[in-house]
């Protein structure tokens, strides 16, 4: 009886059960069959449409793609084009006035809510609205603001001020600065939630060390805070720089890229050559050329920022 305790006890404990190697090639292959249809999609209708413009502007093409070789005509078309170098001056302007008041403006916003004042998430979701809006609506609103008949000019002449202007949407001169208004006012908010954030993740032990040493509030954001906030700086810059390349469907509301050509942007210029005049080698030149332009300006900040990065 004894032994055959002894032998029921010391019996070995079953071994646990092998995994087939089918279910270990699974585990294996599964996140890259997840993965793989995104990463398809994005090389055939984003990388492949790249080269497709590519080849484009390289062709005679007007209503239909034409394959034949035509070297770097479209270029040199595009860049005899008045109207190309109105719209490449419109967007220096927009892109210098939309992102430097943009950034302005998110840090001033951030910077006062960041002072615990009451009914802060109700403020910052007013500041933040104007985000959810498509371009769209928001070009056609201010059309309406900014409109001599019946937005602004109308109602300070109708409180007595007949000698009031304000017909910037009319005006050759003035009617790209409305559109630098529209999109201040949509993407700022954007921005102060960035700059938000960027804020609260700062130590506050480093702020109140400089406090006991004597430094006072204005000298601790420019001395402190604000070099703190290089990477939302940067992340800004690069969001803010891509939104004013591609922007078009803000001008279209807002302007339609009038009067005349006075609004005009890369963007709608490559719409109105590519969809509208019929000239699909000049609009894919254009949109070549809007490519190297986000390029020529987003590279040099990467390249700067992991350059300082790494030796930081």
């Amino acid at each position: 009886m004894n032994a055959t305790v002894l032998s029921s006890t010391t019996a070995p404990a079953a071994r646990p059960a092998r995994r087939c190697r089918w279910c270990d090639t699974l585990d294996a292959w599964l996140p890259k069959l997840v993965v793989a249809p995104t990463f398809v999609c994005s090389l055939v209708f984003v990388y492949g449409y790249i080269l497709w413009t590519a080849v484009l502007s390289l062709t005679p093409s007007r209503l239909l793609p034409n394959y034949e070789f035509a070297g770097l005509a479209q270029y040199e078309a595009l860049f005899d084009n008045e109207r190309w170098w109105q719209a490449l001056s419109n967007l220096a302007v927009f892109g210098g006035g939309f992102i430097v008041i943009c950034l302005a403006v998110g840090l001033l916003l951030a910077v006062l809510l960041d002072q615990k004042i009451r009914a802060e998430g109700f403020i910052r979701s007013i500041y933040l609205y104007p985000m959810a809006l498509s371009f769209i609506v928001t070009g056609t609103a201010w059309k309406w603001i900014l409109n001599p008949e019946f937005g602004i000019e109308k109602l300070v002449h109708d409180w007595g001020f007949t000698n009031f202007t304000f017909d910037w949407l009319i005006d050759p001169e003035w009617s790209i600065y409305t559109v630098i208004v529209a999109a201040v006012w949509q993407s700022s908010g954007f921005v102060m939630a960035l700059f938000l954030a960027g804020l609260r993740g700062i130590d506050d032990s480093i702020i109140k060390a400089a406090q006991v040493d004597g430094a006072s509030m204005p000298t601790i954001y420019r001395r402190i805070i604000i070099p703190s906030l290089r990477p939302v700086f940067f992340s800004s810059f690069m969001i803010l720089a891509h939104i004013a390349v591609k922007s078009f469907d803000l001008v279209m509301a807002l302007t339609n890229g009038g009067p005349g050509f006075s609004s005009d942007l890369p963007a709608t210029f490559m719409y109105s050559f590519a969809f509208t005049r019929n000239q699909i080698g000049l609009g894919a030149a254009s949109a070549m050329m809007m490519l190297m332009i986000v390029v020529a300006v987003i590279v040099p900040f990467m390249y700067s920022e992991m350059r300082r990065s790494r030796h930081g």
